[in-house]
């Protein structure tokens, strides 16, 4: 039975594979610089690393926004965010499964009675706007910089080539474990208040908590989807939007995972309000969104000719419509479990 409902999270950790984890190499493959099964490897390992280790801070704030208490309940709501994600992906559209999960909880309050923690709601949309703002500013400073490097220092262009490569593996490597830290509270965090697993002892001085054995689980989910379903996304981000060089491509890869370490980074926020800082709140946001941004960042810095604004618009069209299709089927399909098959919801 226990698999049977992780399995909808199962469902989730796939579509996020297919689609928001393949935009960390998505530029790469687009610009034929990486194979699709080297970045798809690199990409499952350290996803894998990141969901393990560090994927507590942004599950911690998605749990405040609310927190589904029964097995059945977070069953549904994963599955509605799944599905969600998967239709949108089936579209050809790098949508955010962040906003998938958000709307689906969201849907689970409405229906349960619980009470939507407007502060927590309203920090987690801000961020909405936020990380592809912020993708799009890193990106326009680090092609400026890469521009004006190259400019001054000539480079064979063999050793370009092997240069940019080594970055791209280097930095997707980086991508993929922000990616896991931030992203896996999508997948997994509405598990974690029914906390189907105990505390397991491996060695005798080292022990892994139910939490880390769910994040494990989902992490292995998401590689999944990143070798079957992701090639389409790929090219959705690597070229149809713009058409980006190898240095340009990786700016865009290395943009969005400075951004997603900065929504996933307990360190960095420790770090930054043990000096007097303001934090970046520790939230789970879109890979797909940083690097739309990423790329507007660059086009716009290039000249706003080079963007295809008709692309730009239907991934725009899917952002809006993901959180409100997510709330809307989580409702519906929540009262469907509870009063057709009579399994508990809340």
């Amino acid at each position: 039975m226990l698999l049977i409902f992780l399995s909808s999270g199962l469902l989730l950790g796939w579509s996020l594979g297919a689609n928001d984890a393949a935009n960390v190499f998505g530029t790469a493959v687009g610009t034929r610089m990486l194979r699709f099964k080297t970045a798809a490897a690199i990409a499952s390992v350290f996803v894998i690393i990141g969901a393990v280790s560090s994927g507590a801070g942004a599950t911690h704030t998605l749990g405040k926004l609310g927190a589904v208490s029964a097995l059945g309940g977070s069953f549904v709501v994963a599955l509605s965010a799944g599905l969600t994600v998967f239709w949108m992906t089936r579209a050809r559209l790098p949508v955010s499964t962040s906003q998938a999960i958000v709307g689906a909880i969201v849907g689970w309050n409405l229906f349960s009675g619980s009470p939507t923690d407007l502060e927590v709601f309203r920090k987690i949309v801000l961020t909405w706007v936020l990380c592809p703002v912020l993708a799009a500013v890193f990106a326009a400073v680090l092609f400026g910089l890469f521009r004006l490097f190259f400019n001054r220092v000539r480079l064979h262009l063999l050793k370009l080539d092997v240069i940019t490569r080594v970055a791209l593996i280097t930095v997707g490597a980086f991508g993929s474990y922000s990616l896991g830290a931030n992203n896996i509270a999508n997948v997994m965090g509405v598990f974690v208040p029914a906390q189907p697993f105990s505390d397991l002892v491996v060695f005798d001085n080292i022990s892994v908590s139910g939490t880390q054995q769910l994040f494990l689980i989902g992490g292995m989910a998401i590689a999944v989807g990143i070798f079957t379903y992701s090639k389409k996304v790929m090219e959705t981000v690597g070229g149809s939007l713009m058409k980006l060089n190898p240095q340009a491509a990786l700016v865009v890869v290395l943009s969005q995972a400075m951004v997603l370490f900065l929504f996933a980074s307990k360190g960095l926020e420790t770090w930054l309000h043990g000096h007097g800082l303001p934090a970046f709140p520790l939230v789970p946001v879109s890979s797909s969104q940083a690097v739309v941004g990423a790329v507007i960042g660059i086009g716009l810095l290039r000249g706003w000719r080079a963007l295809k604004f008709r692309v730009l618009g239907e991934i725009a069209v899917g952002w809006i419509s993901t959180p409100l299709a997510a709330g809307l089927l989580t409702f519906i399909a929540l009262f469907v479990a509870q009063n057709v098959f009579s399994i508990p919801v809340k």
